[in-house]
């Protein structure tokens, strides 16, 4: 209560000198008002517009310049150079037109600065400048909506039928990610969160008298994919929404409760290769040097090794950044070992009886 009347207080003090400071102004005869921008304000104001504007021209380079390394490299998936041209020609139209409306925006704001005598100019209309403005905008929106949507529908392979596909289930808990793969007969049994008993280790839910379900495998640690063989993905939330992101192969879907969503991709790289990139390699080096620095401020920090992840894209609660899950990128016969190395769904119910 004390806190809130001193602020109360304060704020009152604040309130009457400002008035009377306004007194002391209306009290002095002046043969010029201040209030009025004059023309050496103006001239002022116009040069600031200029200051600005090289300002963020400056700004722009150097961010360019101290953070350009630390975008995500090469794609490794099949789609990602797709991806990367789309976001590249996205970007470069942004840049163009920012540095031309922000260079004629600040140039307009210093020509045409206030002048004592001098009256404004008003247009009421100009049919050829708003067809100018409306129709180039248009016909660049369209061109990128159209070449997205081509984009889009090409990522969106999901077809079962095409390619040897594996299916993947990916899990969202929070704060943590289960993969299921759908076994010798790549079809994942069905599965429900009503389903969920923990004693028995059936962590998502999966139907024991779903025979579809009973070569499935859960990893609840790693993410294994082969290289060059395409993934479709399945997706399901246990509890609030979550996304499901995996920056390098340029994959992000939703994960929402109550529903299935879909996403495919094909592996180019393997996690071996992405460690041997130079580029990586000195990304690398680049985050290890900073957390020796932290070491030696007495901080927790280990040793990092590049490693695919999957990541969760949306807020989700208190432990979000936590959310993640390896993810391994081998070869088909590395693959395949690990897969032989993995307890099936039904030997897991065995064995816990």
């Amino acid at each position: 209560m004390t806190a809130l009347l001193t602020i109360i207080v304060l704020v009152l003090v604040a309130i009457a000198i400002w008035q009377m400071t306004k007194i002391f102004e209306l009290s002095q005869v002046k043969t010029e008002q201040t209030e009025v921008a004059n023309d050496k304000d103006n001239r002022l104001n116009g040069y600031l517009m200029f200051g600005f504007l090289v300002f963020i021209y400056l700004l722009t380079i150097f961010s360019f310049w101290k953070w350009g390394s630390v975008v995500l490299g090469k794609p490794a998936s099949e789609h990602g150079g797709q991806y990367d041209n789309l976001m590249f020609i996205s970007m470069a139209l942004i840049f163009f037109v920012q540095i031309v409306t922000q260079a004629l925006l600040h140039y307009f704001a210093f020509k045409y600065h206030g002048k004592k005598g001098k009256k404004a100019l008003f247009y009421a209309d100009n049919d050829k400048l708003e067809a100018i403005w409306t129709i180039i905008p248009v016909i660049t929106l369209a061109g990128l909506i159209l070449y997205g949507l081509f984009t889009w529908t090409t990522l969106m392979d999901i077809d079962e039928e095409e390619g040897d596909p594996i299916i993947i289930e990916l899990y969202a808990q929070q704060f943590n990610w289960k993969a299921r793969y759908a076994g010798a007969d790549n079809v994942l049994g069905d599965a429900n969160v009503r389903l969920i008993e923990i004693d028995k280790n059936n962590v998502i839910g999966i139907d024991e008298s779903d025979p579809y379900g009973q070569d499935d495998v859960v990893s609840q640690s790693e993410l294994h994919l082969p290289v060059g063989r395409k993934v479709i993905f399945k997706m399901r939330s246990q509890d609030v929404l979550h996304s499901a992101y995996m920056p390098h192969f340029r994959a992000q879907m939703n994960c929402v409760p109550g529903m299935i969503t879909q996403f495919s991709f094909t592996p180019t790289v393997t996690t071996a290769e992405m460690r041997a990139d130079s580029d990586m390699q000195a990304k690398v080096q680049h985050i290890n040097e900073l957390r020796a620095e932290g070491r030696a401020k007495g901080l927790d920090t280990e040793t990092w090794e590049f490693d695919y992840v999957l990541l969760c894209n949306k807020i989700c609660g208190t432990s979000h950044y936590n959310m993640q899950m390896k993810i391994v990128v081998e070869e088909e016969e590395e693959f395949n070992k690990w897969m032989e190395a993995q307890q099936t769904f039904g030997e897991q119910m065995a064995s816990a009886q």
